[in-house]
């Protein structure tokens, strides 16, 4: 079942009480947190993929909250599940500490964002470097047809003189195969990648070139799977996804540089 924020019966006590509930089970049976069962997870896939319910489980992991699982679904929010999959909560999971509250959702999917930048490959991506000595990076999930993708690309030369390297990655927002994909894929497929994707930022009429092999679907994939919505969006070497446009000196302070 689903608990949110829109439900008119009372979602807060619902959410305490299975929270209570799901503690005091735990006291019982004396929970260890170390992995997660396999039998666990193959439970929550049958039960949460089942045709009534029909979520797509892409992993199961333990959560901060013993006897919680945090599971992410495809191209869907990330729940929080009790192991026989017969309850979940749609949200984050906020720890309270004497500093305050911490978003341990958020944490743990700027973790995951740095993971999953990290693992591709330099040359998938297109990269503006920064003049001198590099004192921090961004990576910037992109389309070349959206105001805002434009004018944050004028920035990068400022941002590169300022010692900051950008990282593009391809996110086409109309889809596999739309007029902004293939000028896109033309990009990555170009000879002089660099001038090319500005080239198309410019509203230059250039040639299509979509080569067999181009990353551009695989990214897309990737930056819906990251959380990715809309374009441009940028993560920080932390992981933190900052969606929509930021000037080079908002960015600046972002990173914590002078």
């Amino acid at each position: 079942m689903y608990l949110n924020r829109s439900s008119t019966s009372r979602p807060g006590r619902h959410l305490i009480a299975l929270l209570g509930l799901c503690l005091l089970a735990l006291a019982q049976a004396g929970f260890a947190a170390e992995g997660v069962d396999p039998a666990v997870e193959k439970k929550l896939r049958l039960r949460l993929g089942a045709p009534q319910i029909g979520l797509e489980v892409r992993s199961v992991e333990t959560s901060d909250l013993p006897g919680l699982y945090r599971v992410n679904i495809v191209q869907g929010p990330t729940i929080y599940s009790t192991a026989d999959g017969d309850y979940f909560i749609v949200g984050d999971l906020y720890s309270v500490g004497l500093t305050g509250l911490v978003n341990m959702g958020e944490l743990q999917r700027s973790n995951d964002r740095k993971e999953a930048i990290a693992a591709v490959a330099e040359a998938n991506t297109i990269v503006f470097p920064a003049e001198g000595e590099t004192r921090s990076h961004i990576t910037v999930f992109t389309d070349v047809s959206c105001f805002y993708c434009q004018k944050l690309h004028k920035e990068v030369p400022e941002l590169n003189r300022r010692g900051v390297e950008v990282r593009y990655l391809a996110y086409p927002r109309q889809g596999i195969g739309s007029p902004g994909f293939r000028q896109l894929a033309s990009a990555w497929c170009a000879d002089d990648r660099q001038a090319t994707l500005t080239a198309f930022k410019n509203r230059e009429e250039l040639e299509e070139n979509v080569c067999p092999g181009n990353p551009i679907a695989e990214q897309f994939a990737l930056g819906q799977q990251l959380g990715v919505r809309g374009t441009p969006a940028i993560i920080t070497p932390d992981g933190e996804l900052i969606p929509g446009y930021k000037s080079a000196d908002d960015l600046i302070g972002v990173l914590g540089l002078k």
